[in-house]
């Protein structure tokens, strides 16, 4: 009896490149993170391939003996998509469709796939259809040739189902509708972010997947969706919070993720603005992903990107139950300890050093060290407060034994 299938993803291959910029080693990594991207999108990654050179190709990104590997795989293996980490220009993106014959992706078309699942309200689904389609235009004469092979699957969701014989007057028609839908929206959630008073404002920021929303739910005590998938929350969050008896905002925005594409940073940009307009930053950081602190870099570029790079910022490093250190034999003087090697407490020790006690260390899930976390939270809240109100004589309890 044959077993049932119970998944249904669609196979695809990786494609990397080694250059001056990027080693073998962050290749390796960043194909990682392209293969959790594909999975939450949908797919299995069977096959990756990388090659090095120090020129890409201006026809086809990769060499031409590189190609024909690939070709031969994807006729082999019933491929149904090609998905390069570098973007890909639309000259590129049609001359190796022509070749390969199936779908190609680059990364930046994932990430937009997969923001178009995750888009739940319709303020995020317009948000990702501009992106989409300002990504889509100059792609156009390209997209409808495999459009008409090709039905649904990774890459496809969003405009370009529908909108086949859609040319560049009317995809540029809707960039321009889109963008007053969108103004529009921002002018009423400007309105309601000034409605809500002059309460302190909270905001967790963080690279995907490292329990932005699972922290949420902690603090807040309320029901944010999380996922252990890349970009389970598109929508920003707002709760009402009170620690002790002071109540403040806190909002769970969008994960950021390495490569970012600009139409994205550009469309959310009113999302962006709950970090903004921010008082305080909970940088949430997961400890235990090997390359935490190349994620801690790309959010604050990103931050700097929005300026807001110069926000009083906490270090809330998460997930420490789950962090692993590679173990050294006391009997080996050949080793060399790096940071692979570092505990808890090594990491502990190098970060206080840098920014003192701005780090905390906490796991959202097990609820460790959650008590440490609240009480500076508090105080962090507290001294914005007294200084928005000097004259407003709260009373603030000297221990927090209730939250």
């Amino acid at each position: 009896m044959l077993e049932k299938k119970t998944t249904d993803y669609e196979k695809a291959v990786l494609i990397g490149i080694i250059n001056k910029d990027q080693n073998e080693t962050k290749v390796t990594e960043y194909l990682d993170e392209l293969e959790f991207l594909t999975f939450t999108a949908g797919g299995e990654v069977t096959h990756r391939f990388t090659q090095r050179m120090d020129v890409p190709n201006p026809k086809t990104l990769i060499g031409s003996g590189k190609m024909e590997e690939v070709e031969q795989y994807v006729k082999a293996n019933d491929i149904g998509s090609v998905i390069f980490d570098d973007e890909l220009s639309p000259a590129q993106q049609r001359n190796i469709e022509k070749q390969l014959r199936c779908k190609i992706i680059d990364r930046t078309s994932l990430i937009l796939d997969i923001f178009a699942q995750r888009a739940q309200t319709s303020y995020a689904r317009t948000q990702v259809e501009l992106a989409q389609y300002e990504y889509l235009l100059p792609r156009l004469t390209g997209l409808w040739t495999h459009l008409e092979r090709q039905k649904g699957g990774i890459g496809m969701r969003g405009p370009g189902e529908t909108e086949i014989e859609t040319d560049r007057r009317i995809v540029r028609d809707r960039i321009s509708l889109l963008k007053k839908k969108l103004t529009k929206i921002d002018r009423q959630m400007e309105t309601q972010r000034g409605n809500r008073g002059a309460l302190v404002r909270v905001a967790l920021v963080g690279y995907t997947n490292v329990g932005k929303s699972t922290l949420m739910n902690v603090i807040s005590k309320s029901d944010v969706f999380a996922e252990n998938k890349l970009f389970a929350t598109l929508d920003t969050t707002v709760r009402k919070v009170v620690i002790g008896n002071l109540p403040f905002l806190l909002s769970d925005t969008v994960g950021f993720i390495r490569k970012l594409p600009t139409q994205l940073v550009e469309s959310f940009k009113s999302t962006l603005d709950e970090v903004r307009e921010a008082d305080l930053l909970l940088h949430v950081v997961d400890i235990s992903h090997p390359q935490f602190e190349e994620h801690i870099d790309s959010v604050n570029q990103i931050l700097d990107e929005i300026k807001s790079a110069d926000k009083k910022t906490i270090m809330v490093f998460n997930k420490i139950d789950q962090h692993k250190a590679e173990t050294i034999d006391e009997d080996d003087l050949v080793t060399e300890k790096t940071k692979a090697h570092f505990t808890i407490e090594d990491w502990k020790n190098t970060w206080y050093s840098k920014i003192g006690d701005r780090a905390l260390f906490i796991s959202a899930l097990n609820k460790e060290n959650l008590e440490e976390f609240r009480k500076r939270v508090y105080d962090e809240v507290r001294d914005i407060h007294v200084t928005r109100f000097p004259y407003n004589n709260f009373l603030y309890p000297e221990h927090l034994d209730q939250y």
